[in-house]
């Protein structure tokens, strides 16, 4: 899994150079997260790590240039951001 979420900030840190390491990893978390929960919620039979890394691989592909953008714009995702280190690649 760890594997999985390092290659997916790499990927989100090619996209997006403006965002910090800590913050794509974040973001990245967020995604994953956000999918499996709501989901679940749904009643969605879970379908695999593999089907969510494809899924938050394609949020990135599409929108990971203006994640930057969204978070200052979204209070529900903003203070996660703000405790993650700004350290640039």
């Amino acid at each position: 899994m760890e594997e999985k979420l390092e290659k997916l900030t790499a990927e989100l840190l090619a996209k997006n150079p403006q965002m910090s390491v800590g913050r794509a990893r974040v973001w990245v978390e967020l995604l994953w997260s956000d999918f499996e929960s709501t989901a679940a919620k749904a009643g969605y039979a879970y379908r695999g790590a593999e089907y969510t890394e494809n899924l938050v691989r394609q949020l990135i592909a599409s929108y990971g240039d203006k994640l930057h953008v969204f978070a200052g714009r979204n209070p529900k995702y903003a203070h996660f951001l703000d405790a993650s280190d700004d350290m640039l690649q």
